[in-house]
């Protein structure tokens, strides 16, 4: 007897036939980007390599869209902003050995920022598999190994029959809360072997839902309901799963002051009369998080950054949502939930109290004031004036990423609503190559890319890759001839730096020299060019000579 819920298994007519005759000239890589289509994917990273050229064969007889940088690490942090923008997974095809080992660095950023990227590289061919020394190109003893520790998920391929399940079952993991990057490698002779296959059609990878427990939730409502000064942390967790508009409903609901972590900006409104911002590192704000009675924590591991260095030490009552059983009560005790943030967040609307505290808004202004006064003191107005500059110069609609470099720790902190950056691995490199993959991913629009010298260098080959798609990416370089912030860590603590000075190239040279706008601007006029830059179709370098200085840190005292 077959149940009508059967009848979706069932083939078609046309499937069955196009199944028992699929087309020639297929090979596993034909496999691979089936897959992908199948699952949704329409934009692929990567770079070739001898072992992987069966999956770059047959992009050419895919619909997919290849975007091809210059290094794998970079690839990689171009799949991480696509991912990051467009909450889909980001496909990144690596070759083996140094290939994909060159993607280490970007697959832990993107696994500590929860973005779902999807690598698949290449391996040496079946008989050289099980750590035996057969002196292929490329061997390592155990490739996986490398990546074991970095990533959330392992998917290994012995045949091509096993592709479509290893690829999807790695696209669930990716998307599955918390969100990251997972590892799929695959043999060079299964890759480059015919395949009578069938072509693979839609796939189903639907990521499991981490669903509060009830009586948990419950708990925490009550927890809320009854609190005299309850304050929330609002960290990545809740951009990851767009949960932003029912943070903004829990705030209001119970009056709760909120601030966002690093990781979590955008997630509530920056002018808010709620909004603490982002001044985590302040130690006004350490303040009020600790008198704080209940703490509510969402999507926020409390980390080294989100706690002012881990002098932070709650006094309340913490209540803490997260999606990743690892960051769960790591730092802190408290009511863990492990769930995702959306989901969670839904749950407590639907049973805590409401409450009113007209003394809420006054607080948080209170203490935004002390932080002014704490920078006014402190001869940084140069600086606010830069990321001001910045700031305005960048459409409200537009999307910046950010290097490891003094302006971006500034923006942290002062940058008022969202922004992506590499402060969850903290590697050099991310800016530019990440404002490509956002480009690639939306390219109506134009992203901004920000760096220091030092970190430009790690990037400057895809200036290549910018004129090559022609993204509208402009990529502002702060020089200030060197390591900027590793001058004043060294100097804070040494009484004066080692080997953070750098020789550096004319960046306007070198960005005309690929066939992309460059301009040298002054502090000045940083704001008339940098959008005067991001208004002109393509990439785009603004270049300002400046020495930046970081406010005073709060954890040391």
């Amino acid at each position: 007897m077959t149940h009508d819920h059967d009848l979706e298994l069932l083939p078609t007519a046309a499937q069955t036939e196009a199944a028992l005759n699929p087309p020639a000239g297929r090979n596993g890589g034909d496999l691979v980007v089936e897959t992908l289509h199948g699952l949704g994917a329409s934009t692929v990273f990567g770079l070739p390599g001898q072992h992987a050229l069966g999956m770059f064969d047959a992009l050419r007889r895919s619909d997919l869209r290849y975007v091809g940088l210059r290094v794998e690490n970079n690839a990689g942090f171009a799949a991480d902003a696509y991912g990051r923008v467009t909450g889909e997974v980001a496909p990144l095809l690596l070759s083996t050995g140094p290939g994909a080992l060159m993607s280490l660095a970007a697959l832990q950023e993107a696994a500590a920022a929860s973005a779902p990227v999807l690598a698949i590289g290449s391996q040496i061919p079946v008989a050289g598999l099980g750590g035996g020394r057969h002196g292929y190109l490329h061997e390592l003893r155990d490739q996986q190994a490398s990546f074991r520790d970095v990533v959330k998920s392992v998917h290994t391929v012995r045949t091509q029959s096993q592709i479509p399940s290893a690829i999807a079952a790695a696209w669930e993991s990716a998307l599955t809360a918390p969100h990251g990057p997972v590892w799929v490698e695959i043999p060079q002779d299964v890759l480059l072997a015919e395949t009578t296959l069938p072509v693979v059609t839609a796939m189903d990878a639907t990521p499991r839902e981490l669903v509060p427990r009830p009586e948990l939730t419950a708990v925490a409502a009550d927890l809320l309901s009854r609190a005299s000064r309850p304050v929330i942390i609002a960290g990545g967790g809740v951009v990851r799963s767009d949960a932003s508009g029912k943070l903004v409903a829990l705030a209001e609901r119970l009056d709760a002051p909120v601030v966002t972590t690093f990781g979590g900006k955008g997630a509530f409104p920056w002018e808010h009369p709620l909004s603490l911002q982002s001044w985590m590192e302040d130690r006004h704000t350490t303040d009020l998080l600790e008198d704080a009675d209940v703490l509510l924590v969402v999507g926020s591991g409390l980390g080294e950054l989100s706690s002012n260095y881990h002098t932070f030490a709650p006094r309340g009552r913490v209540i803490q949502i997260e999606a990743d059983a690892g960051k769960l009560e790591s730092n802190h005790p408290a009511l863990g939930i492990h769930a995702d943030a959306r989901l969670a967040l839904s749950a407590l609307l639907e049973t805590v109290a409401e409450r009113h505290d007209p003394s809420a808004p006054e607080r948080v202004a209170a203490l935004l004031s002390a932080v002014r006064e704490r920078l006014d003191g402190q001869d940084l107005a140069f600086e606010r004036e830069i990321l001001g500059s910045v700031r305005a110069a960048l459409p409200a609609s537009s999307p910046s990423f950010w290097d490891m470099t003094i302006l971006a720790y500034w923006a942290w902190s002062a940058w008022p609503g969202a922004l992506h950056s590499a402060q969850g691995a903290g590697g050099l490199g991310y800016g530019f190559p990440a404002a490509l993959g956002a480009a690639a991913a939306d390219p109506s629009k134009p992203v901004l890319a920000v760096s220091g010298d030092g970190g430009a260098m790690y990037s400057i080959a895809e200036l290549a890759t910018a004129k090559q798609y022609n993204l509208p990416v402009t990529w502002l370089i702060v020089d200030d001839g060197g390591y900027g912030i590793l001058r004043e860590y060294m100097t804070d603590a040494f009484g004066e730096a080692t080997a953070t000075e750098l020789s550096r190239p004319d960046f306007v040279a070198l960005a005309e020299s690929f066939g992309v706008t460059g301009v040298r601007t002054s502090p000045e006029t940083l704001r008339d060019d940098l959008a005067k830059a991001l208004a002109e179709p393509g990439p785009s370098v603004v270049v300002l000579p400046a020495l930046l200085k970081m406010f005073a840190p709060t954890h040391l005292g």
